[in-house]
């Protein structure tokens, strides 16, 4: 037999999917109970699990929904944003296109901006992916879970590894998106509906940042640039439309509502396609106005976001502020902040932890800069990695020094006085020090020279960046080159002397080793530490 339409038989043994109502729950719930032989390590008790996934939308959700001219039932898709920590669900209204019903505050996201890589590296994930029932996890150990899909074929072709990230409960994280029990219990209901309804899959679109030209020119220096434009493209023809975009995937990146009499083979060369006139000219002019406002930004000098490494993920605002230490008032009274938070946070819970000793920039919390705030210098590091690979690390990392000394075995130093050190010494130091270093200043006029070395950076950090460090000339220019008194220099050279050989017999052999490179000294097995897991 042939298909005559909904609720028709085609064949024995098969039925055309039937949309009235005591059929569609049934049919969904198989697909979704389905999913406890594919869990994998993320499953629970299944008898303690079923009733969280059968939950029903709220009352006040069905009138949000009913308010915005959508049905209960009717197709969603959502949107991902690491630097925001926010999460959007979207659903098709009776016109047929996509509309915003909620944002969500994500509790805590791992990793820092950009792509997942490799098996490990506890990075959530970025891209486009298709969440089918059968992604759907019901017996999570985090609540509930709803499997990103990662790897995609885009991953795949690129050589891509990792499995079993998540959008989960709970709030806490190694490359997935931890939501709170409440909220996933919310977005699971929305998602379950939408295939009660008969959407066969939906789709999840994962950001680094909302793709705006003031962000995009803000992190217009990181690696993952190139990256990130191909993501716009896709995030433009959503925009432009409101429908949920096609996605393809040929000679390893992504293609868009492309239309071909070919075959899209993900590492193979992209066959001829073309997008519809229409919607190209609308992603054209889109984009073109994007770029105008991208440049102009750029030419008002908007400061640039730090490239930043070994963070700790992030957290919405919402949430950091359920963390915040008792403090007290102008009168003296001890006071503990007040909060309400969106889901019940776990006691195991930990906000993101800030930067290692020589990471830069931003701790990857939610908070977005606007473009009067001061980021890093132009320079596509920053203050993370030296101009020239001979300059020693900054005044204030004698801790790294120190855990480098334990990892090779030698005695850790204790840290000298800046101004001990020998002349030779003081001129290649003191162009790293940092504005931390005041109590030192009276001593700074005894080396000789320091205005040749006090522009090692190529391009100056904004004003307002004290906080990030990079070289700062501003910072470490000490007042006019007056001759000190002759009692202060017989005083201070003798001494150091032997002090500053002792000290710096073992810096020779690090010195073109690990204390030079980008990454800092991390006893072996210290990669969970490091995340705070």
């Amino acid at each position: 037999m042939s298909y005559k339409g909904p609720g028709k038989a085609l064949g024995r043994g098969s039925f055309g999917l039937n949309r009235r109502p005591f059929i569609r729950p049934l049919l969904a719930s198989v697909a979704i109970a389905a999913t406890a032989l594919l869990a994998g390590c993320d499953t629970d008790n299944p008898s303690g699990a079923s009733l969280r996934s059968l939950q029903p939308l709220s009352s006040q959700m069905v009138a949000e929904i009913e308010q915005k001219n959508m049905s209960k039932e009717s197709p969603v898709l959502v949107r991902l944003y690491k630097e925001e920590s926010e999460l959007e669900v979207w659903k098709e209204d009776r016109d047929g296109q996509f509309q915003l019903l909620k944002t969500y505050p994500i509790c805590r996201w791992s990793g820092e901006l950009g792509p997942k890589i490799k098996q490990g590296d506890r990075q959530a994930p970025e891209g486009f992916y298709t969440i089918t029932p059968g992604l759907m996890n019901p017996n999570s150990s985090y609540y509930l879970a709803i499997n990103i899909g990662f790897p995609n074929a885009y991953d795949n072709a690129n050589g891509r590894t990792g499995q079993f990230l998540m959008i989960h409960g709970d709030c806490s994280s190694a490359g997935c998106y931890a939501m709170t029990d409440e909220q996933i219990a919310e977005i699971y209901a929305l998602a379950r509906e939408s295939f009660f309804g008969g959407q066969r899959a939906f789709q999840i679109q994962a950001y680094p940042f909302r793709m705006t030209p003031l962000n995009m020119a803000k992190h217009r220096n990181s690696p993952h640039m190139a990256f990130w434009k191909m993501l716009k493209q896709g995030n433009d023809h959503f925009e432009v439309s409101r429908r949920e975009p096609k996605v393809a995937v040929c000679d390893k990146h992504y293609v868009f509502d492309a239309e071909t009499n070919g075959k899209f083979s993900p590492a193979g060369a992209c066959p001829p396609y073309q997008v519809s006139q229409e919607l190209a000219n609308a992603v054209a002019e889109k984009q073109k106005r994007d770029e105008r406002q991208y440049s102009e930004y750029v030419s008002k000098g908007t400061p640039t976001v730090a490239v930043v490494t070994r963070t700790d993920g992030g957290m919405h605002p919402a949430f950091q502020a359920a963390f915040q230490k008792p403090y007290s008032d102008t009168s003296g009274v001890i006071r503990t902040p007040g909060v309400s938070t969106p889901g019940t946070i776990p006691s195991h819970a930990v906000p993101p932890r800030a930067p290692e000793a020589g990471a830069t920039g931003s701790t990857g919390s939610a908070v977005v800069a606007s473009a009067g705030d001061s980021g890093s210098s132009g320079n596509l590091f920053g203050g993370l990695f030296a101009s020239n690979n001979t300059e020693p690390p900054p005044s204030n990392s004698e801790g790294v020094f120190d855990r480098m000394s334990r990892f090779v075995g030698w005695k850790a130093s204790d840290p000298a006085p800046a101004a001990e050190p020998t002349t030779a010494q003081k001129k290649k130091s003191q162009p790293t020090k940092s504005t931390q270093t005041a109590a030192i200043a009276p001593k700074a006029p005894v080396p000789k020279s320091t205005a040749t070395s006090t522009a090692t950076s190529t391009t100056a950090a904004p004003s307002g960046a004290s906080n990030v460090t990079t070289t700062n000339a501003g910072a470490i220019r000490p007042a006019a080159p007056k001759a000190p008194t002759p009692e202060a220099k017989p005083e201070q050279r003798p001494e150091p002397t032997p002090e500053a050989k002792a000290a710096a017999e073992p810096r020779p052999s690090s010195s073109a080793g690990l204390l030079n490179g980008p990454q800092q000294p991390v006893p072996t097995g210290s990669f969970n530490n490091r995340w705070g897991f």
